[in-house]
């Protein structure tokens, strides 16, 4: 009988699959190894929090595993000084253990699958790569829907996703005979609404953020580490998305674009944690959330639910989808050829601008905003100011919890800053103080007035945004999204114009005094 191989099993701090096939049996000649590397923590200055809850939930996850009886090979942070890679750490354990075999998930990440598809290239041993088993498409399957044309449309993915999966459809339509409910999920909180408070954890990662503090690894950045609120294992992001179904989800839809000082959080699941680590996936978060709709209809609306499957059936997948079709080019397009620096107060929120100081605060303190704040608030200025979206994408993915790659270069270029020329979206996402002020309560303590475009109270956002269309009229002024905007900036007095232009450039100007 042939000798059964002995295998190095890798996994990355991305792939905590706790339901995945590998585990469903144990087997003494499967080794699982976990590798925090500083390689993984410094190519890009992270969040404290981000950082400390990779661990933790890497942590979490191999004890699971030695539960269950697999064996595991944990390489802490302070283990990995004498490697700087993947390829390094695992041809040393090859080499020292004398593996015959070796296996490991397909990444999400193009930078490490290129590093690990390079690394097996030069094994002496059999390898294999197998699927994470986590999202409901694979790799190409965006490429196949949209197969010989140039423009991809999230709407028409989302609704051939929610066919082949039977999500929230009769037969072949919707179950309400309306695919998208968006137009009943964009409501400011009322003054009198009192949003309930987030439900939170409280982990003491101290001896983690010790060993961080240690090796030396550069964060951004709060953190508490005798209470740190984000779920580190199954069992808790379990619990966090029980909370989401019973506290927020009859609030969800109707407001997911609003803003408020009064909560961070706001209605969101804040499940894009654990679901980007794996630890969740997307399939049992909606079929949880269907669930509960069908049993709740007299407290739980419609456009909550859709609202809700939209971002994750929908985006999350389509984003996905549009990251394996365009790397490795997609993370240098710069359609607008912006060069600006990125504002200093972004790594502070010492801004007087309320929209971004609370927003900016917040993601300090909790390594969190949701996806209008990022979109609206942070991303519309960043636009308009004409910022380097390399400098953009690098505060983005390392300020955020749940910023991986896969999902943050394609909202940070393609959706925020229109740097991929309309691959994503079909106009940029840039408004005025308008916005803001309908879609929260920014703007009421603001130091600047949300209704003048010159003057010294002027809200940047007004003068900024015509300078922005002024700018770009070129390769903007045939949008048919757009054609209104420059109508309207067309037909203004040039001496209003002017000014407008004048205080524009002043603000870019003096930027680190706004």
């Amino acid at each position: 009988m042939m000798k059964e191989p002995k295998t190095l099993r890798l996994i990355l701090g991305d792939q905590l699959n706790y339901n995945h096939s590998w585990f469903q049996e144990v087997n003494e000649n499967h080794i699982y190894v976990f590798f925090e590397l500083r390689s993984e923590t410094d190519y890009v200055n992270h969040h404290i929090q981000k950082v400390a809850g990779f661990f933790a939930a890497m942590r979490a996850f191999a004890a699971h595993l030695i539960s269950e009886g697999h064996n595991v090979h944990y390489c802490k942070i302070s283990e990995t000084t004498s490697f700087s890679s993947f390829e390094e750490g695992i041809n040393q354990l090859i080499l020292a253990e004398n593996f015959t075999r070796f296996e490991y998930q397909e990444p999400d990440e193009y930078r490490v699958d290129q590093h690990l598809k390079s690394l097996v290239q030069k094994l002496s041993i059999p390898w294999d790569a197998c699927s994470s088993e986590h999202f409901y498409t694979e790799r190409d399957t965006l490429e196949k829907i949209f197969e010989g044309k140039k423009t991809y449309l999230m709407e028409t993915f989302y609704r051939q996703i929610r066919k082949k999966e039977m999500i929230l459809m009769d037969g072949d339509k919707p179950v309400t005979g309306q695919w998208n409910y968006d137009g009943d999920n964009r409501k400011k909180i009322p003054k009198n609404h009192v949003v309930s408070a987030p439900f939170l954890f409280e982990n003491d990662v101290t001896t983690i953020y010790e060993e961080i503090q240690a090796a030396g690894i550069k964060t951004i950045g709060n953190i508490d580490s005798k209470r740190f609120i984000w779920p580190i294992n199954r069992q808790q992001a379990l619990e966090l998305l029980d909370a989401f179904i019973e506290n927020c989800l009859p609030f969800f839809g109707t407001f997911e674009d609003a803003m408020t000082t009064q909560s961070w959080s706001v209605y969101h699941s804040r499940l894009s944690f654990s679901m980007n680590l794996k630890i969740l996936s997307p399939k049992e978060v909606i079929e949880k959330v269907i669930h509960a709709w069908d049993s709740r209809k007299d407290e739980i609306t419609y456009n909550q639910v859709e609202g809700f499957v939209r971002q994750i059936v929908g985006w999350r997948e389509f984003m996905r989808g549009i990251y394996w079709a365009k790397m490795p080019e997609f993370a240098s397009l710069n359609f607008f050829n912006h060069s600006n620096p990125l504002p200093n107060w972004f790594w502070t929120g010492e801004t007087k601008m309320k929209c971004l100081q609370s927003s900016i605060h917040q993601s300090l303190d909790y390594a969190y905003a949701h996806h209008i704040q990022r979109l609206m608030v942070t991303g519309n200025f960043a636009l308009l100011a004409g910022v380097n979206p390399d400098e953009l994408d690098q505060w983005y993915l390392g300020i955020y919890i749940d910023a991986l790659d896969w999902v943050e270069i394609t909202n940070t270029r393609g959706m925020s800053q229109f740097a991929d020329g309309g691959i994503i979206g079909t106009k940029p996402y840039v408004s005025s103080a308008t916005y803001i002020d309908k879609m929260s309560n920014y703007c009421e303590n603001c130091f600047y007035s949300k209704k003048e475009k010159v003057g010294e109270k002027a809200c940047p956002f007004n003068s900024l945004y015509w300078h922005f269309y002024d700018r770009h009229e070129n390769k903007l002024g045939k949008n048919p999204r757009i054609g209104m905007m420059y109508n309207v900036w067309n037909k203004m007095e040039i001496s209003k114009k002017e000014a407008i232009l004048v205080q524009a450039q002043y603000y870019l100007d003096n930027i680190n005094s706004l």
